[in-house]
C-alpha cells in the first residue's frame, strides 16, 4: 500500500517563505559618499549601510544631518557623477543599476557641480 498525503497539506514549491520575504525587503546597501567641489565639508566616515527599501530622500536627510547643514544650506547629490536621483527613487534600484565594487557611490557638494 502506498501512502498519500491529503491535498492542500504540502507547501506550494513556488511560494516564498516569510524569512525570504523579510530578507528581500531589508536588504542592506553599502553607500559610499564622496565629497566634490571646493568647500564641501568632508565626512569622517565615508561608507554606510542603509536599507535598500528606503527612498533616496532618506539618504539626503541622513547626509544633511551628518554634515550638520542647516535647512537653508544647499546640498547636491549625484549618482555616477552625472545625475541627481529623484527623492522618490528606491535605493535598491539605484544600487542594482549603478553599483561599482558592490557599493553605491554618491557624490555630494554644496555647489552645483555636474548640472
Amino acid at each position: 500500500m502506498s501512502e498519500t498525503s491529503p491535498k492542500g497539506t504540502e507547501p506550494h514549491p513556488a511560494s516564498p517563505k516569510p524569512e525570504e520575504e523579510k530578507k528581500k525587503t531589508s536588504l542592506k546597501v553599502t553607500v559610499h559618499f564622496r565629497a566634490a567641489g571646493g568647500n564641501t565639508p568632508i565626512l569622517k566616515r565615508k561608507k554606510f549601510k542603509v536599507n535598500g527599501a528606503n527612498q533616496f530622500s532618506s539618504i539626503v536627510a541622513f547626509l544633511r544631518k551628518n554634515l550638520k547643514l542647516r535647512s537653508s544650506d544647499t546640498l547636491y547629490l549625484y549618482c555616477a557623477q552625472a545625475f541627481s536621483p529623484s527623492p522618490e527613487e528606491v535605493v535598491q534600484d539605484l544600487f542594482s543599476c549603478f553599483q561599482l565594487n558592490n557599493e553605491l557611490i554618491i557624490y555630494y557638494c554644496t555647489t552645483d557641480c555636474w548640472g
